[in-house]
């Protein structure tokens, strides 16, 4: 993941191969050579043993891998010790630090890495190994800033690959075994002007081999390290992970661990198409793809790591994905990957633990992912309750999604509801009465009123927003293809999506396969200044002209509008 978004074959002799899997598969051995191995990992035989030990994972993105001067140049701060104690109390069992070297390795033919440099994340690791986490280091952002090129400049890219790579390994040879390695993130070569998918594929499994030389031929424990091992972009599709299975079974190592990346169902996890729901698309996706992933690695007794995930909205903002819906996606992925016994690492470039004041942006998202390594959490068809400010309120159906569990109890501000006089429930339809709701919003301001929440015998609880709300109005405006923004004044409702076509026909904007505009990159409420904004990625895409707005609000509303563009000034015309 980026910050705003993402050689020779080894000859082993026998006896090598023969100490490798003495030192892998025999308990006693590994707990021996290595205590701070925990006692489930020492006591399983095979390496997908280290693998679940690590679950949950957490990365600690833009900070090692930041590509400026320092750790603190994509704003995050230093990273602390404190830090790393913190996300081993939030119950993380390993951590991902990305590291970026570029910036700080010397010229040819040494490229040598400066020694404050390797001191920095030496350091770290051992904060991170102090703390009982697994952890992961790699070559990060040097996929796109320099690996990319290795076609245009094949020689001079693998050196230095290589350079590095014999540089890290002799520096953390005899770390614990906790230390894994991984060969590079998201290879693509796509910078270096590579378009054959035959060659990407090439040239990765010629640096991942390299790279597995050079480790294996180290010394120290890198004899026996686990090595992790992507695919072209560390993709979770077939043709690539196939690719991937060839690479690895080729090396004969017990000690290789495949990963992939995973961000959710393209048109989902950015906002677009109209796909505002956690429905059967996004779902289905995530099925498939480890599915996949399972038959084609962990059921032939290679272990998994899903190096980062998340959805690619976040890069924009955590708002883009409604929050019951984002709640849903993260809660099913938690519960399937687990079901597959493939171990996670959560992306977090800061956006959710706060690398201050060591709290979660969304304690309600944590909650979720944290129960799912248990049991599967309960959730409804929506968090959103809306009722017409001005009307009277209505007996409301809310359909639960149980996934096995028994609803306990309702309460709103910790006091619990009456089942019976505050609600009802037939089956996995939950109905809140008109005498509750009337209570709940006797203050009749916009927004939300008040939150109910659901606790279940198993999971984590979910929240049910109650919302009074009214047709929000949109006025006419002035303004620029750089800076256009329609003044709105919401009324309690919550923007879903919005289409754009022109007048004369046909879909406008980027994305023309689609009438509905990407979230976040292409518009964006402005909540707390009483706006609509439309972002010059969306104009840099519309012709002259008119262009019909409809935008689609969570309580149901559509509301027409109208742009009009002429050159770099736009016009728009509330209808």
């Amino acid at each position: 993941m980026t910050k705003t978004t993402r050689v020779h074959k080894s000859f082993w002799s026998l006896a090598l191969v023969t100490s490798l899997l003495l030192s892998l598969f025999s308990p006693a051995a590994a707990a021996a050579a290595d205590p701070t191995l925990s006692a489930s990992a020492a006591s399983k035989t095979k390496m997908q043993a280290y693998v679940e030990d690590m679950q949950p994972g957490w990365n600690l993105g833009n900070t090692l891998d930041a590509t400026g001067a320092d750790e603190t140049s994509w704003g995050n701060p230093r990273v602390t010790k404190k830090l790393i104690q913190q996300i081993a109390a939030q119950g993380y069992k390993s951590i991902r630090i990305p590291v970026t070297w570029e910036q700080h390795m010397g010229a040819a033919p040494d490229y040598t890495i400066d020694k404050a440099y390797l001191d920095r994340v030496e350091e770290v690791v051992g904060w991170a190994l102090d703390a009982k986490l697994y952890v992961m280091i790699n070559v990060h952002h040097d996929s796109w800033l320099w690996v990319s090129s290795m076609e245009p400049k094949h020689d001079e890219v693998l050196a230095r690959y290589n350079a590095a790579w014999t540089q890290i390994a002799d520096r953390f040879k005899d770390k614990s075994a906790k230390l894994m390695f991984e060969s590079i993130n998201e290879p693509r070569f796509s910078e270096g002007g590579t378009t054959d998918e035959t060659k990407m594929t090439e040239m990765l499994k010629e640096l991942n081999t390299s790279f597995h030389t050079i480790v294996r031929s180290s010394g120290g424990q890198n004899d026996s390290r686990p090595l992790v091992l992507p695919g072209v972009e560390t993709s979770p599709t077939q043709e690539r992970i196939n690719e991937l299975y060839k690479t690895i079974t080729e090396l004969n190592d017990p000690n290789l661990i495949a990963t992939v990346h995973y961000y959710g169902f393209w048109p989902f996890s950015v906002n677009i198409a109209g796909y505002t729901t956690f429905e059967k698309d996004t779902k289905n996706d995530i099925i498939q793809t480890f599915d996949n992933v399972y038959n084609t690695f962990v059921a032939k007794g290679i272990p998994v790591i899903v190096g980062e995930y998340g959805l690619l909205g976040f890069d924009k903002n955590t708002g883009v994905i409604e929050q019951g819906e984002k709640l849903k996606f993260f809660e099913f992925l938690t519960y399937y990957l687990k079901e597959k016994k493939i171990t996670t690492m959560l992306w977090d470039n800061g956006q959710h633990f706060n690398r201050t004041t060591y709290k979660w942006s969304d304690p309600e998202l944590f909650n979720v992912m944290k129960a799912g390594l248990k049991s599967r959490s309960s959730n409804a068809a929506s968090d959103l309750i809306y009722l017409k400010k001005g009307a009277a309120p209505q007996d409301t159906a809310v359909l639960l999604n149980l996934n096995g569990n028994k609803l306990t109890s309702l309460s709103v501000n910790d006091k619990k509801l009456n089942k019976g006089k505050d609600y009802s429930l037939n089956g996995e339809t939950l109905t809140l009465k008109a005498s509750l709701l009337k209570k709940l919003t006797a203050a009749n301001k916009y927004g939300v009123n008040a939150v109910i929440t659901a606790k279940f015998n198993k999971g984590a609880s979910w929240n049910f927003n109650v919302i009074l709300s009214d047709t929000a109005t949109l006025s006419s405006a002035q303004g620029t293809t750089e800076a256009f923004t329609i003044p709105a004044v919401f009324n309690g409702n919550q923007l879903a999506t919005m289409e754009a076509v022109y007048a004369a026909g046909g879909n406008a904007g980027p994305q023309d396969w689609t009438s509905y505009k990407e979230f976040g990159n292409t518009f964006a409420p402005a909540y707390d200044t009483g706006g609509i904004k439309l972002l010059p990625d969306f104009f840099r895409d519309v012709k002259d002209g008119e262009v019909k707005l409809t935008f689609h609000f969570w309580n149901g509303d559509k509301i027409q509008y109208k742009i009009v563009k002429n050159g770099t000034s736009v016009v728009g015309i509330a209808l």
